[in-house]
């Protein structure tokens, strides 16, 4: 603190040598102060302040790594990870790597992740660098990401990640809308389907991980938004119309074949299989509601000869009331 008070004091003179003793004291006193207690403000904005009049790259570099010291031995330090994000916004545009810095941030998450689980600021980190990243890096992380989580499905924060890059592609995509181009809109549907597919083999092999179902509720929601509003928009072509039509029926049926074969509960069953059913019950009588009017009276039709109450209270008869006020919309209308 003495540091800083005669920095200040000096900051105005024409002793500009002294001047630069004190920053340099303050650098490395404060320095000392975080390795010790890395949610002291104070030091942090001690060096921004220095830092934002120096404007040198190598030192935000450095900042990088003096940070990345203190997550080694406390990854939530939420006050280390502001400063990190407050690098990376006086560098950006400025520094010629900054894509490969981006890349390195995410393995710096990915590693933190490992050792510390459920760790929500080293991924909301990770979930607000995805602005910075191109299409190539952002399908980069889709991949990435996707071997970690199959590795920690029960770990949801890999999942909100997901769902952020999953969003990038179709915000580029709202941006693209004016060159209508069929081979975009084709490219993210292929995205969307093979993420489809890539949740659904997860969901068979880690039975009841509810992360597993809730990122499927995003995926689905977000298909029907997409393709059945956007692409069957009257400035597309009739055949791409009417594919998309087609699409949106097979889709509600491989989604009830799904959860068909993920509903049954063994005789031998484990709790694993109890929640599964549940999971997949409340997932289709979610998606019910979701979905265009069109194409709900039939997919109700299908839902109410499933009988799907009674599988949820096999599954929980505790939460009855739950089950009969989710399948109320099921019934069908006496008007």
């Amino acid at each position: 603190m003495n540091a800083v008070k005669q920095s200040k004091a000096v900051e105005n003179s024409s002793l500009e040598d002294g001047f630069l003793s004190h920053e340099s004291e303050v650098m490395k006193h404060s320095k000392a102060v975080l390795l010790l207690s890395c949610d002291f403000l104070t030091a942090w904005n001690s060096r921004k302040l220095i830092l934002s009049k120096k404007q040198h790259i190598p030192m935000f570099i450095e900042e990088l790594l003096l940070s990345a010291l203190v997550l080694s031995f406390s990854p939530k330090s939420e006050q280390a990870w502001c400063h990190r994000r407050w690098v990376i916004k006086m560098i950006a545009g400025k520094c010629s790597t900054m894509q490969e810095i981006l890349g390195k941030e995410s393995e710096l998450v990915e590693k933190i992740a490992e050792r510390s689980k459920m760790n929500y600021r080293a991924w909301n980190h990770r979930c607000w660098l995805v602005s910075y990243m191109t299409k190539e890096q952002v399908l980069l992380e889709l991949k990435k990401s996707g071997h970690w989580a199959r590795l920690h499905v029960a770990d949801s924060s890999c999942f909100h990640y997901r769902t952020r890059l999953m969003l990038w592609i179709l915000e580029e995509s709202c941006h693209k809308q004016e060159d209508e181009s069929s081979d975009h809109d084709a490219e993210i549907y292929h995205i969307w389907q093979e993420e489809l597919q890539w949740n659904k083999e997860l969901i068979k092999h880690y039975v009841g991980r509810e992360a597993l179902w809730l990122y499927r509720r995003f995926l689905s929601l977000c298909w029907i938004r997409h393709f059945a509003t956007d692409l069957s928009n009257s400035s597309r072509t009739s055949k791409c119309k009417t594919c998309i039509v087609t699409d949106i029926s097979l889709f509600m049926n491989n989604e009830l074949c799904l959860v068909h074969s993920c509903s049954s509960i063994p005789d031998d069953s484990y709790e694993d299989s109890e929640a599964q059913a549940v999971h997949s019950s409340t997932y289709i009588l979610w998606l019910a509601k979701q979905i265009p009017e069109s194409q709900g009276i039939e997919l109700k039709k299908k839902l109410n000869a499933g009988n799907w109450k009674a599988v949820l209270n096999g599954a929980c008869p505790g939460r009855s009331s739950l089950w009969d006020n989710l399948a109320t919309d099921l019934e069908p209308s006496t008007k």
